[in-house]
């Protein structure tokens, strides 16, 4: 795909990018797809994937109390749990207000640790990294902001999140739905939103404006992006996922370089099919 070639303008030292279709078929690559990148906050889909693969071992259940009194596990992973961004302080009661939350997340892999017997960054390898063949990938810090991978791990994630075989499908689509609608919060780097829409785990684009996904990516878009220059998102409307990593550290680049990026990559999508 020619648009993947807008990269090469990018002001970062090192980038690599892919977009795959939901049949799992490779559309286009660029740059150097079996480098290690720190993922900073894209670790939270891998994370919340595992927790998926959890809900539905039965190991654990949505409404199960965890984090502050009155949180649930579905709290934490939507972010209203009312915990802090990244610190223990409650900000607010669970359900009122959309906070995102690393410390959250934390919380999250705690009580899958606690309910599993095995330590979250095993049970994220086991349950997600060596089912799909994700052998460059581990996580090596916190749930929320700590894994390394490469984008040809992460295809293989996204190939599985558009098909999924390792939960089932309606368990995906819930996910990826939004969860506690109608909640005002804070997108990191893209300030105030009127509806901060979030599935468990993933971020909804929805009517979020400025957004680091594309003027023509459709509502239901889905994924997240990372401080270190990363993000993934899969457009159901248009049946394609999208991967790109950096080692630039996320800011106006970004902010002006992506959304035009996805637009470019969706235009061509539409130019191929039409």
């Amino acid at each position: 795909m020619e648009s993947l070639q807008a990269v090469s303008s990018w002001p970062v030292d090192t980038a690599a990018t892919a977009v795959v279709d939901a049949r799992g078929e490779v559309l286009g690559t660029h740059g150097p797809l079996d480098h290690r990148f720190p993922l900073a906050s894209v670790t939270k889909l891998l994370t919340s994937y595992a927790v998926l693969v959890a809900v539905e071992e039965g190991a654990v259940e949505w409404d199960q109390p965890a984090g502050p009194e009155g949180s649930t596990v579905k709290h934490l992973i939507a972010h209203t749990s009312g915990l802090a961004f990244d610190s223990a302080d409650v900000q607010a009661a669970p359900g009122a207000r959309r906070i995102y939350s690393n410390t959250g997340f934390q919380v999250l892999a705690d009580c899958v640790a606690e309910a599993t017997g095995i330590p979250f960054a095993r049970y994220l390898a086991e349950a997600v990294f060596e089912p799909l063949g994700m052998a460059s990938s581990a996580l090596e810090g916190s749930a929320g902001a700590g894994a390394v991978s490469t984008v040809a791990d992460l295809v293989r994630f996204a190939a599985e999140v558009q098909a999924p075989k390792l939960v089932s499908a309606e368990q995906v689509a819930e996910a990826t739905a939004v969860v506690f609608p109608g909640l005002r919060g804070v997108l990191p780097g893209f300030g105030s939103q009127q509806h901060n829409d979030w599935g468990l785990g993933f971020e909804i684009r929805a009517d979020k404006s400025p957004h680091w996904t594309g003027t023509a990516s459709s509502p239901r878009t889905f994924g997240h992006f990372g401080q270190s220059g990363t993000f993934l998102w899969v457009d159901p409307d248009a049946g394609v996922a999208c991967v790109a990593l950096t080692d630039r550290k996320f800011g106006e680049w970004a902010a002006t370089a992506w959304p035009a990026f996805t637009d470019g990559v969706l235009a061509e999508l539409g130019r191929i099919r039409s």
